[in-house]
């Protein structure tokens, strides 16, 4: 996707929220900015001196379908009403009106999986429920790598680590 198209995704997002009577800040930056590092986070919303710019991940403008962009850039938006720079009672209601009139899936976070594009990063340790099988990527170490018997699954199942690459074990990621 170009940059003007991306931008105009933007602006659509923000008429939608008016049209359901969202209201949204009359100082948001019309151009996306493009984040080349984010690797987990595929949207932010930015208020610096009181104008807000939007952010996308560059991975999801290049590999979402528009379906996905847009629903990031609405739920960015969503940021820049009073008493929603948090994913509080306000914001989830204002993403839920969003979710009913057009469409969307909204919610305080998303996913590769879910927004249709690859997951790419490497995974270094594996967690896997000893009851159903579960199989849990982890990218980088955790509470739950380092300490699994103090976590269960979904199912009630024990975790372990399973498969930790050599790097990881040996503290040089």
């Amino acid at each position: 996707m170009t940059q003007a198209y991306i931008d105009g995704l933007l602006a659509l997002a923000v008429a939608q929220a008016r049209a359901v009577k969202i209201p949204v800040s009359r100082d948001i930056c019309p151009q996306v900015r493009l984040n080349r590092r984010a690797r987990t986070r595929f949207g932010c919303c930015i208020r610096r001196e009181g104008r807000y710019t939007i952010e996308l991940s560059a991975k999801l403008a290049e590999e979402g379908r528009e379906e996905a962009v847009l629903q990031v850039l609405a739920h960015e938006v969503l940021h820049t009403c009073w008493g929603c720079s948090n994913h509080g009672a306000r914001w989830k209601g204002y993403a839920q009106r969003m979710n009913e009139a057009y469409g969307y899936h909204i919610r305080r976070t998303d996913n590769y999986d879910k927004l249709g594009i690859e997951d790419d990063r490497p995974v270094r340790y594996w967690v896997v429920c000893a009851r159903c099988g579960r199989r849990i990527p982890r990218m980088k170490r955790s509470p739950l790598v380092d300490h699994p018997e103090r976590y269960r699954c979904a199912c009630g199942g024990t975790l372990a680590v399973e498969g930790a690459c050599p790097q990881a074990e040996n503290g040089k990621m």
